[in-house]
């Protein structure tokens, strides 16, 4: 059995500009273009980046919610064929997201036993006594009392909620959560504690993850390899550990400039990297490498072409003229 759960190849998701002569597109929005990304069994691996850079778009892909321009995505070996009912439902069963907003993702209408058990309903898993069963023992191992299953969200915190949407994402055993953002809607004080349910139910049943996030102090302590991501392209991947301590392309460095640091003196003492500019449309990319706007690095060679990831070391890449040459 292959180490590698998810592998992603060549991926590219472009929407069409409506406006065109006699009904054709007026231009294409290049959402992803071109991603190359492997997520190994029990792997954390983070996709990080501004907002608009394309992180969700590619997890939506791969949850099968969009249909790729072109590229594939491979499960377990086996080819994900988008736009088919019968693949959406059998992948659902593996790969499960867990959203940003609690709130908006739950049912107001429905008791959060009957959204936990909804998935099991749709996949016409076990009999009502064991659907029964089986959300009684996600509530308890999210940390809720099974009890409270007949009760509505309202009756939660945020907090609590985002432990029922993950219940809920658990209810079929996945191999894979896509957690978009899963922190981000909470309160400071209780984004660890999630973050920690996470990690601990990682460890218990050998989930992988494809954590989606701009907070960069959060991936930090959450993944274990993370991959860099601006306007549509990755720009650099690698072990978290590595690409924090030494970042190579000068995006990841400027991100990274801007985490706060635990210790205040090396905090004072550290150099702030501001980015130039706003993140440019993915209607109306640079030519070149797309980052040649605001890169405090570019020459001559970054406006003519963009760079392929290159090896900069033990399992990391990185995408830049200057820093990360093509041989």
């Amino acid at each position: 059995m292959s180490d590698i759960l998810l592998s992603v190849r060549d991926l590219k998701v472009h929407f069409p500009i409506r406006g065109g002569l006699l009904g054709r597109p007026a231009g294409w929005v290049k959402a992803v273009d071109g991603v190359d990304l492997d997520i190994r069994r029990g792997e954390s691996v983070a996709l990080v980046g501004e907002s608009g850079c394309g992180k969700s778009t590619l997890g939506a892909a791969v949850l099968g919610m969009i249909t790729p321009s072109a590229g594939s995505i491979t499960f377990e070996g086996k080819p994900i064929v988008h736009g088919l009912a019968a693949t959406r439902r059998s992948l659902s069963r593996d790969v499960q997201i867990v959203f940003q907003d609690p709130v908006s993702a739950l049912n107001p209408k429905l008791t959060i036993g009957e959204s936990i058990a909804e998935p099991l309903h749709i996949q016409h898993v076990g009999s009502a006594a064991e659907r029964k069963e089986r959300v009684a023992e996600l509530l308890k191992m999210v940390g809720l009392h099974p009890q409270h299953a007949d009760r509505k969200p309202n009756a939660f915190s945020g907090g609590q909620r985002q432990r029922i949407v993950i219940a809920r994402a658990l209810a079929l055993n996945p191999k894979l959560l896509i957690l978009d953002e899963p922190v981000s809607a909470l309160d400071v004080s209780i984004r660890s504690q999630i973050l920690n349910l996470l990690l601990e139910l990682q460890q218990r049943l050998g989930l992988s993850y494809l954590f989606i996030s701009h907070d960069l102090s959060v991936v930090r302590h959450f993944a274990d390899k993370v991959a860099v991501m601006y306007l549509g392209h990755l720009v650099e991947t690698g072990p978290t550990t590595t690409v924090f301590a030494n970042p190579v392309h000068p995006y990841t460095e400027a991100l990274l400039s801007a985490v706060p640091l635990p210790d205040p003196v090396l905090q004072r003492q550290r150099r702030r990297i501001v980015l130039k500019g706003d993140l440019p449309s993915p209607a109306n990319p640079p030519k070149g490498c797309k980052f040649v706007t605001r890169c405090p690095l570019a020459e001559s060679i970054c406006h003519e072409t963009q760079p392929p990831l290159m090896s900069v070391g033990a399992e990391r890449l990185a995408a830049c003229h200057i820093r990360a040459p093509a041989t």
